[in-house]
């Protein structure tokens, strides 16, 4: 009786139209909604909607990072197979779980908007990582542990002893306080266990998007040059490395316009 029960329920909910499917797997005419349900009206398309014909600000980063365009990206590195780790360890999946940490990531004032942000993002991790190929810095781990630990101004984020906080992940995570930031946000030991970010796939991309959102996210509006300067202004910009600084902007204009949008102005640092 109560099976017969629970069925009778779920028929009653389809023919109003209200709910189709849970965690979504919609048809291509239906809207996922943030609740993770399908159906056609606002409720599923408007505000929230992660996947379908949405109607919402802004285009869901499902939608935008496709996997065409994530595989894209890997399949133009240059290294070989067996040189190219990041081949494997980064996925499409680990970005889009990473991703609904932080629902403001490309939710832009327009949908345009917000596909410049993945696009921006984006740009920064194939100049990062050589195309998703390097998961860690290349001669990271040959440099002595001090160099990028600085305890004595963050003196609430200890280096540990014998662990260099040099550049790992999407973003290539770099010093004790960003991974010990990092790490406490996300539930990890970033200052102890900093390997973490090179070595957990579910982990690797929430640490990328920690550093966005709070370092690079609202430096967006201002163009895609003031992203390379809240990354990397101080080696890059004004001139100090014009080659990287094009680099990037060449890569986020490339990405924009596989979006369909301008990629505006202010490109450069």
């Amino acid at each position: 009786m109560a099976i017969l029960a629970l069925g009778l329920a779920a028929l009653v909910l389809s023919g109003a139209g209200l709910v189709a499917a849970q965690n979504c797997g919609c048809q291509p005419d239906e809207c996922c909604s943030s609740a993770g349900y399908c159906g056609k009206d606002d409720r599923y398309c408007g505000t929230g909607c992660q996947s379908g014909p949405c109607t919402g600000t802004g285009d869901p980063v499902e939608s935008v990072v496709t996997d065409a365009f994530f595989d894209g990206i890997k399949s133009q590195s240059q290294a070989a197979a067996d040189g190219c780790p990041g081949k494997s360890f980064y996925t499409r999946q680990s970005f889009l779980d990473g991703a609904q940490e932080y629902r403001d990531f490309g939710k832009g004032s327009t949908r345009d908007d917000g596909k410049r942000e993945i696009a921006a993002f984006f740009a920064h991790v194939t100049h990062e990582t050589g195309h998703m190929c390097h998961i860690e810095e290349i001669d990271g781990p040959s440099k002595p542990t001090s160099e990028y630990c600085d305890d004595k101004n963050y003196p609430q984020w200890p280096c540990s002893s014998g662990k260099g906080y040099y550049g790992r992940g999407p973003l290539q995570l770099s010093w004790n306080y960003n991974y010990g930031a990092a790490g406490q946000k996300l539930g990890f030991d970033g200052l102890n266990n900093p390997e973490t970010v090179a070595q957990d796939q579910g982990m690797t991309f929430k640490a990328a998007l920690w550093f966005w959102m709070n370092n690079v996210h609202q430096a967006v509006p201002q163009g895609f040059g003031a992203t390379t300067k809240a990354i990397n202004g101080d080696l890059e910009c004004d001139g100090k490395n014009s080659d990287a600084v094009n680099a990037r902007a060449g890569y986020y204009k490339d990405y924009c316009q596989q979006f369909g949008v301008d990629p505006g102005n202010n490109l450069t640092c």
